[in-house]
């Protein structure tokens, strides 16, 4: 496995829920714990934080509203998370800015890729909000992005499940996980890893390498950059 020097980490807003939904303060502390872990061990970091334990978007009722409203709410959902991050960090003695595609500047810094890569040069964590600051542009999309423009080395995605499967364990108990993939096989059979957007822009950069685990417990992440094999690895 390559040296990982500089990862994006892609974090499930459900994941730091109470069965998805809001905040778990818990597991904010139990994963901030973990990040500071990571960027005390010499890795340059960065959070996408995904916003579903707060807005999942036009789905029942929300289905009345318009998809740019939709969108917009789900961005300001993943700068909740970000905001309550970078205070949990704080708490626990690690630096971290939260940078944001938005312009929200009571709030947060607006994104700018210079100065994020001396934060990260200097040790920061840079949570990074708002997405892509458009509509209809996924937090995949905002990751596989940022992950470009950051010359990163790796995007991570810790998931509520443990790799990439053949199809859906939870209803299908023949799946079985797929060890290794090329960024064209998963799209080709469309295993759902990323949406359709973010899978042209890993295979068109070539972006060294995506991992998929699962985040619990939150120290597999430190684990899979120190060269533990769990969960898929895809590359070009």
């Amino acid at each position: 496995m390559p040296t990982i020097r500089r990862a994006i980490l892609k974090l499930s807003g459900e994941a730091l829920g109470v069965e998805g939904r809001l905040f778990c303060h818990e597991k904010f502390e139990r994963t901030a714990q973990m990040l500071a872990d990571v960027a005390r061990s010499g890795v340059e970091l960065a959070v996408v934080i995904g916003g579903g334990n707060v807005w999942r978007g036009r789905r029942g009722d929300a289905m009345r509203m318009g998809t740019v409203a939709a969108d917009q709410m789900g961005m300001l959902a993943t700068l909740q998370n970000c905001l309550y991050m970078r205070d949990t960090l704080a708490r626990q003695g690690q630096r971290a800015t939260v940078m944001s595609a938005v312009d929200i500047s009571r709030f947060a810094t607006s994104f700018n890729a210079v100065e994020a890569d001396k934060l990260l040069q200097a040790g920061e964590i840079v949570l990074l909000a708002c997405g892509l600051g458009n509509p209809c542009f996924s937090t995949d999309s905002a990751v596989v992005l940022r992950a470009i423009e950051l010359q990163c080395d790796a995007i991570l995605m810790a998931k509520n499940i443990d790799g990439v499967y053949t199809a859906d364990p939870h209803t299908d108990p023949s799946a079985t996980l797929i060890p290794d993939l090329t960024y064209a096989q998963a799209a080709q059979r469309g295993l759902g890893v990323m949406d359709a957007a973010a899978f042209i822009m890993l295979r068109d950069n070539a972006v060294p390498m995506v991992r998929v685990f699962g985040l619990e417990p939150p120290q597999n992440v430190l684990k899979v950059l120190h060269g533990d094999p769990m969960g898929t690895v895809l590359h070009p």
